[in-house]
């Protein structure tokens, strides 16, 4: 080290011990600890002003080992309740701690922790049990709210090549509705299955081309699909304000609205109550391993892009509730593997958190499966090179695996070259699939408005 660079850390030293001492617990300010560092070990660390303004540390030189970075960080950072996140060799990032977001060796310890705790199938049963109560629990579904019982609200028929869709909102508590369109098949004969498609966290919720284009074609497979919004998105904002979408509260409801649809779409007459699935990406990966765990309805499930064992979901609608914190912890590996042994496909990608599940989660998705003699119920469909999406891929991955287990016809709904084709499929301009109208002004009079009447009715409903 030049004698240049050690009278600037002299420099350094001398003015920030001038300030310490025993008196004043050897406080110093946040962000001059961090300039520190950065002097110290020569990197970058990134920081909002608003993360270290007024911030003061006590003990602060103290938490320096000046023979390492990242644990002077960690030292320096816990008490603020901060993380670090390396860019590179020299750059950091300093943000707030996220709880639901970890790394991929968390997620490995995480499962050897989780194995750990289940030897045999006895004690998988009797893990899972006690997930399942303590997850509703936490979710506040236990006791589960009254229904209102009244009819859903059904808009017109339009009929496409071999399906039709209906638009229908579905009174799931007094005045609070769950918004979403039915597809149904045409001309098919026997009992139709069931799927619900809950929407996942991508631009133009349910209306999107890629939502309709796989809803339609579960209809021409021969499947009553059901595609619904998200809470406080789309036509829940006529009665919630886009800001309570990012409550505890939305995690409740959205599990809720699942459930109240699977209550009205298994008493069709027309239902086939064998074969009841759930798929959706994203947000809508969230819901699809949540309620299949605590759903013994769910007969075959398919979350797409979000099973991992590091990252539980960054919205409150997905982590919100502390149900990652039951069973003395559990994490969206476990959860997705509370399926066993019903069919389970995990479609996973390269470019984001699910890009470890061959590796890591399904390993140990299956080890539950081998426990009951049934891993070739499980499959994961990984593509590397594709990122954060429902795409075209891993559309055509879940239609394969639908067709494989349940058994349905799907004469001419694939091109010469084996895919599936879904050209067929009208996708509907945008205020066709409103159920209240473009304008809304078909929201019924009694329709609840805001959060503060929501906790109301709910908790009057679990009375």
């Amino acid at each position: 080290m030049n004698k240049i660079w050690l009278t600037v850390l002299l420099c350094i030293s001398v003015c920030a011990y001038s300030q310490q001492n025993s008196d004043n617990c050897f406080r110093r300010p946040l962000k001059e600890v961090l300039t520190d560092l950065q002097s110290q070990f020569g990197v970058r660390l990134r920081f909002s002003e608003e993360l270290v303004r007024d911030k003061v540390l006590d003990y602060a030189d103290w938490r320096i080992h000046p023979w390492s970075l990242e644990e002077s960080l960690n030292n320096v950072l816990l008490p603020f309740d901060y993380k670090f996140v390396k860019e590179s060799s020299t750059s950091y990032e300093i943000k707030a701690f996220e709880y639901a977001r970890r790394t991929a060796d968390f997620g490995r310890d995480f499962l050897d922790y989780l194995s750990s705790r289940h030897a045999d199938l006895p004690a998988w049963e009797a893990r899972k049990a006690l997930l399942k109560k303590e997850m509703k629990i936490a979710a506040g579904l236990d006791p589960l709210p009254r229904s209102p019982g009244t009819k859903p609200i059904l808009g017109p028929k339009r009929k496409y090549e071999g399906y039709y869709v209906q638009n229908i909102a579905l009174e799931i508590l007094p005045g609070v509705f769950c918004t979403g369109s039915i597809y149904h098949p045409i001309g098919n004969k026997g009992k139709c299955p069931i799927m619900l498609n809950p929407n996942g966290h991508f631009g133009d919720g349910r209306y999107r081309a890629d939502q309709q284009l796989r809803c339609a074609m579960q209809a021409r497979m021969g499947i009553i699909a059901v595609s619904y919004d998200l809470f406080a998105w789309d036509e829940q904002l006529l009665q919630f304000d886009s800001r309570s979408h990012r409550s505890s509260m939305a995690h409740t409801i959205q599990s809720l609205n699942a459930i109240r649809m699977l209550d009205y779409l298994c008493a069709l007459k027309e239902a086939d109550l064998s074969r009841v699935g759930i798929t959706g990406g994203s947000g809508g990966g969230s819901q699809t391993m949540f309620i299949t765990a605590i759903d013994e309805r769910i007969t075959l499930s398919m979350p797409v892009v979000m099973t991992s064992s590091y990252f539980v979901g960054g919205c409150p609608c997905e982590s919100g509730n502390p149900i990652h914190l039951c069973g003395g912890r559990t994490n969206n590996a476990e959860i997705t593997a509370m399926c066993a042994p019903r069919p389970l496909l995990v479609v996973s990608d390269g470019k984001d958190w699910t890009k470890d599940v061959p590796d890591l989660e399904f390993p140990y998705i299956r080890s539950i499966y081998a426990l009951y003699g049934k891993e070739d119920l499980a499959e994961n469909a990984h593509f590397g090179d594709e990122g954060h999406d429902y795409g075209f891929s891993k559309r055509q991955a879940t239609y394969a695996f639908i067709e494989k287990h349940w058994n349905l016809n799907t004469k001419g709904l694939k091109n010469a070259g084996g895919q599936w084709d879904e050209s067929g499929v009208t996708v509907e301009p945008y205020p066709s699939l409103k159920v209240f109208g473009a304008d809304g002004k078909g929201l019924p009079a009694h329709a609840v408005k805001g959060m503060d009447e929501l906790y109301r009715v709910f908790e009057a409903a679990k009375q």
